[in-house]
């Protein structure tokens, strides 16, 4: 097991083939071993190299409910009126943050997609 760190696009390559050789490897075995060192290796690079950045928050909303097969009467029942949800999902009214609270609450929309600037 030759394990070094991934610095460019060349190593990276390198480790998801060598990643692939080994992917059957057993726990607790050699292979096992390597597999699971170049995995926690190829996952930092590619958060450091290709960042995914959070949705935007009536986008997190409307993704979920559309999951969920909620309409905009659903969300009202959380939020408040009709009118006042057609507002939010036409990002003409900011989320509370009692809404907030609701939202992560019943549409297990993490806090931190919610409470971004839209």
């Amino acid at each position: 097991m030759k394990i070094a760190p991934i610095r460019n696009e060349k190593d990276y390559q390198k480790a998801l083939k060598r990643l692939d050789e080994i992917f059957d490897g057993k726990k607790g075995t050699e292979k096992g071993d390597e597999l699971e060192i170049l995995s926690i290796l190829i996952d930092r690079y590619e958060n450091d190299n290709f960042p995914i950045g959070m949705p935007d928050p009536i986008e997190a909303i409307k993704f979920r409910m559309e999951q969920m097969g909620m309409k905009q009467k659903d969300l009202a029942e959380l939020v408040g009126f009709k009118s006042r949800v057609s507002e939010i999902l036409n990002k003409k009214r900011k989320l509370t943050l009692e809404m907030i609270r609701k939202l992560n609450t019943v549409l297990h929309i993490p806090t931190e997609v919610l409470i971004q600037d839209y």
